[in-house]
């Protein structure tokens, strides 16, 4: 591995097993970076581990469901046990419910927010003995387009989404003078297996897309590894300076106003 932005750093990765995590944690080992990835499907990140110590790089797969306190305390103890210390987390773990608000039971209502949003408490609260221990330490959280507007039919995400906003901007108050940066990355339709769950439920996956894409200025999808590179430049000295902010990245999707919504699809 060649000596890059994040030579000699230890990154923590959640939702590490595919997509957007697992981008992330290729991205960060060509960096120089050592990398924990984290995540229920175990055989996914180990595979993902293998590849990077075949290039040269140092990764290590956790098993951790993040809705669950004790296992991502244990994930971030067992990371810092094996390469002895950490420096960058990386909040990306999310699921994704497509139906109407009257449609969720609380128990689904309860999981999603776990994973999307108390994930990013638990997390954050036990690295942060760890983060305070160096100079200067990153916390990087996964948000989305839906950070900033509403989605048909996933309430829940949306609410997530927009929460993990308030809760970047508190971290990066509240722990600036231990020197630890968060900022939040926010993608737009990227290719990755939550989306492509969301995209079946209407039924005709491809057509959803096509639909979806025809409001996107630069007319295409993210891949994984396009966010990925912002992930990285919020978690390198390519940042230093900015913190309690958010990037969005969405091939400029938020930028159009011009869209037929259900409302106006009804009238015609």
């Amino acid at each position: 591995m060649k000596e890059g932005r994040l030579a000699g750093k230890v990154a923590w990765i959640s939702g590490a097993t595919s997509g957007i995590g697992e981008a992330a944690a290729e991205l960060f080992a060509e960096e120089g970076a050592a990398v924990a990835l984290t995540g229920r499907r175990v055989d996914r990140s180990r595979e993902t581990a293998e590849r990077i110590r075949k290039s040269g790089g140092q990764a290590m797969a956790i098993e951790c469901d993040v809705s669950r306190e004790e296992e991502v305390r244990s994930s971030l103890a067992k990371t810092v046990e094996y390469f002895g210390g950490l420096h960058i987390v990386v909040n990306n773990a999310g699921m994704v419910q497509v139906k109407q608000l009257h449609e969720y039971t609380e128990d689904e209502w309860d999981y999603l927010m776990a994973v999307n949003l108390k994930s990013m408490f638990f997390a954050t609260k036990h690295a942060l003995p760890f983060l305070k221990e160096h100079r200067e330490s990153q916390i990087v959280n996964v948000g989305s387009i839906s950070s900033f507007v509403g989605q048909a039919a996933t309430p829940a995400y949306t609410t997530s989404k927009h929460a993990v906003l308030g809760l970047t901007r508190s971290i990066a108050l509240d722990y600036a003078g231990d020197g630890i940066r968060c900022n939040c990355v926010c993608p737009g339709i990227t290719l990755t297996p939550m989306l492509q769950e969301h995209l079946e439920k209407t039924g005709d996956a491809d057509a959803a897309l096509s639909a979806r894409l025809k409001r996107v200025p630069l007319g295409r999808s993210l891949t994984p590894r396009d966010v990925a590179k912002s992930i990285l430049y919020f978690s390198c000295d390519d940042s230093a300076g900015i913190t309690g902010t958010s990037l969005v990245v969405d091939a400029g999707y938020l930028t159009a106003a011009e869209w037929n919504t259900p409302t106006m699809e009804k009238k015609q």
